[in-house]
Order: structure tokens, then sequence, then C-alpha cells
């Protein structure tokens, strides 16, 4: 029991990095314009198994298709292993079901996206919905992984009843749609770059141009609203009796400021492709430690053990 715990614990702290790195090489494929590097082809890469002569943008298509597989067998491995490491109906469980689910959901929707097309410059309304469902995934899919991380060291579910509750659903809530505003907002800065700033606000305002352009603005204002309400949570919080809800509060509140600092170098710098990348490393980590914080708040308080060493 113990060497399966040890092994879930490990599992699922490389599930969640691994699962933070392949998402921000899929930015890096929509940045470089490398979603076509496959063809429309899928599982299949332009036909074959392993391409060969490949273009720069077929290597880079394809290693995040490697490293999305490889993401894949290890989610396999620590739904197995959550299985024979808990009881049943401990939340571990649970969090590494409903995490294999939304990977499931998530490899789809990449699938589609090739598929169908919506990839390389393709400038279609379409691809904008399905970009952003596509990042509401993915931070639905980062929040389950952060709880199975949770649940390795933290055997009591959360009590889902009083006012924090309704407080952290909102800024869940928050970030989801900050999020898929910003998966637009990234999309139109690839497929319309601007010269300069000035260019880009006038494109911004012009009836024009692309909506892709024109709902830009719109990632900028939800970000300060959900900045805020996050804000104020962690701030409530880092007085908060309990060491660990002090430190993730703590951690939230850096977390924010420095996003919201990065967000707004993206705009001056007219977001290249490196910057893009720290913003959406940085709105990863403000989702999973907005949900361990979440957890930890909500977690009542731990009952006197019988053992100190069931207490460690």
């Amino acid at each position: 029991m113990f060497r399966s715990l040890k092994t879930y614990r490990i599992l699922a702290i490389s599930v969640l990095a691994l699962s933070v790195l392949v998402i921000l090489w899929g930015a890096f494929v929509r940045a470089t314009g490398s979603g076509a590097g496959c063809g429309s082809h899928w599982p299949l890469c332009n036909g074959v198994m392993v391409p060969r002569a490949p273009t720069v943008q077929t290597v880079i298509e394809f290693t995040h298709r490697l490293t999305s597989g490889l993401l894949l067998v290890l989610m396999a491995g620590l739904v197995a292993t959550a299985f024979r490491a808990f009881p049943k109906g401990h939340p571990a469980r649970a969090a590494a079901v409903v995490s294999a689910v939304f990977l499931v959901i998530e490899a789809l929707v990449g699938a589609g996206l090739v598929l169908l097309e919506l990839v390389a410059d393709n400038p279609s309304l379409a691809r904008g919905y399905w970009m952003g469902g596509h990042l509401a995934n993915t931070f639905i899919l980062l929040g389950c992984m952060a709880l199975g991380v949770w649940f390795g060291w933290e055997h009591r579910a959360p009590r889902l009843t009083g006012p924090w509750v309704w407080k952290f659903a909102a800024a869940l809530f928050l970030l989801l749609i900050v999020g898929m505003a910003g998966a637009v907002a990234a999309l139109g800065n690839t497929l319309f770059p601007a010269e300069t700033l000035a260019e880009g606000f006038r494109m911004d305002a012009a009836q024009e141009s692309h909506l892709l352009v024109r709902l830009r603005v719109l990632h900028p204002l939800l970000a300060a609203v959900a900045a805020g309400w996050l804000l104020y949570l962690a701030n409530v919080l880092t007085s908060d009796r309990r060491k660990k809800v002090r430190v993730l509060a703590f951690l939230l509140a850096m977390l924010v400021v420095e996003q919201v600092l990065a967000g707004f170098l993206s705009l001056v710098f007219l977001a290249p492709i490196w910057l893009q990348l720290i913003h959406l490393f940085l709105a990863d980590a403000v989702v999973v430690t907005t949900v361990l914080l979440a957890a930890a708040t909500l977690t009542p308080a731990a009952e006197p053990s019988v053992s100190g060493k069931e207490a460690a």
C-alpha cells in the first residue's frame, strides 16, 4: 500500500507537470502556424506513423502529438495506481478518473481541429469557438489534475457548503471565461498581427476588422475583473489560521500580479511568442493554485490522529 501511494504521488505530479508542458507546446504550435504540419491526418502524420523528411512545422506538430501520447499513457498508469493505492470512495480515485475523461476530451478536441482543418492560417469563427472551448477544457483538466495531486496527501474531501464555495465557484468561472477570451485574443494576434501598438488599437476599433480582432478587447477587461476577485480572496485568506491556506493565498496573489504584468507587457510588445508562452504558463499556474487554495480552504480541520506516524 505504501509503495503504491508513493508511486501515485510521483505519477500525479508528473502528469500535472507534463500536462503544462504539452499545453505550452500546443500554444507554440498555434503561434508558429504549425498546426497543419501533419496535414489533415490524425492520428497519422501526413498519412504515415513517422513522417519522413519532415519540415520544421511537421517536427513541431509531431512532437506535440508524441508528448500528448505519452501523457495519455501516464494518465492510464495514474488511474490504475489510484485504484491500487486508495480504498473505494477515496476522492483520489474520482480525481484520477475525471482527469482521464477530460484528457481524452482534450485529445479529441485537438483531433477535431486537425481533421476540420481549423489550424494554420484558417481565420474562421468556428476556429475561434473551438479554441475557446479547447482552453476551457484545458483549465478544467488542470484543475482536476491539481486535485489529484492534493488528494495524494490529503485524504479528506472538501466540504461543498458555506459562502466560500460560491466565492471559489465565481473565481473558477471567471478564470474559464478569461481563458476562453484569451484563446480567441491569442488567435487574433496570430492571424492578424499589428506592426505597432497604435495600429493594434485601430484594428480593434475598426468595424471592417475581422471579428477575431475586434473581440481581443474583451480579454483584458475580463482579466481585470478576475484579477480583482482573486486578489480579494487571497487578501482575506492570508490571515487564515491554517498555514497551508495562508501560503497558497500568498502564492496566488503573487501569481495574479505577475500574470497582470505579463499581460500588460504582451500588449505593449505585441505578443511575441516567448511572452505568450509565459502568459499562458502563469495562467495555468493561477488555475492550479486557485483550485488548491479552494481545496485547502474547504477541507475541514484535521481530527487528532491516533499516532504521530498517521499525522505525518
